[in-house]
């Protein structure tokens, strides 16, 4: 469910947000008055309800604004689409690319509007296996493509910075509809999105 009031431009809870941070910070042991750290709740509060913007904004609406009636019935693919986003078990970033491909079945969308829809997901606090859920039933539900695949492949801060401190993982997810559950069409997917065609 979208949160309407949960814009980057909202006063009230930028303010709020702000005062936790600066909260924080002191439990930390910070002097909260020292040079480096007077504007940091500022900043940390705008950073954040950037990196959070996705609650704010509909998928399904940015792929409606832009679907257009056509006959190809090809796989069209948008892979190496940048993403940063939150793990939302620790709140700190990971980051990576996703691999997107449908096939049309009587509309194509606009090809700027698949990389937008990923922002839209990955500006929320998140886990990566339902992220890629998400990414793949909007396409779906929306498109109503006779198929939909998605990878999705990234580093967790979480692993590389805390705990098990790995700093050469990679973590990849992947979720495939209707047509790409075929083999042939799923190799062909995975084939084009592990090789450079320059």
């Amino acid at each position: 469910m979208i949160n309407k009031n949960f814009n980057i431009e909202n006063a009230s809870l930028n303010e709020e947000l702000k005062i936790n941070f600066s909260n924080i910070i002191s439990l930390l042991g910070e002097n909260i008055g020292r040079e480096g750290l007077v504007k940091t709740p500022e900043r940390a509060s705008k950073a954040m309800r950037f990196l959070t913007s996705g609650y704010d904004t509909d998928p399904k609406q940015i792929l409606e604004s832009a679907m257009f009636k056509e006959e190809y019935k090809e796989m069209v693919i948008v892979k190496d689409i940048e993403l940063y986003s939150l793990c939302e078990h620790h709140v700190l970033p990971f980051f990576g690319k996703a691999h997107i491909a449908y096939i049309p079945n009587g509309y194509i969308v606009g090809l700027s509007k698949i990389p937008r829809v990923v922002d839209v997901f990955a500006r929320r606090l998140q886990v990566q296996e339902r992220m890629t859920e998400q990414i793949l039933e909007c396409i779906n539900d929306t498109l109503k493509p006779q198929g939909v695949a998605v990878v999705i492949e990234a580093s967790h801060m979480c692993m590389m910075m805390r705990g098990i401190q790995k700093q050469n993982s990679t973590t990849t997810t992947s979720g495939f509809r209707g047509a790409f559950k075929e083999i042939e069409t799923r190799n062909e997917f995975l084939k084009l999105i592990s090789s450079s065609l320059s």
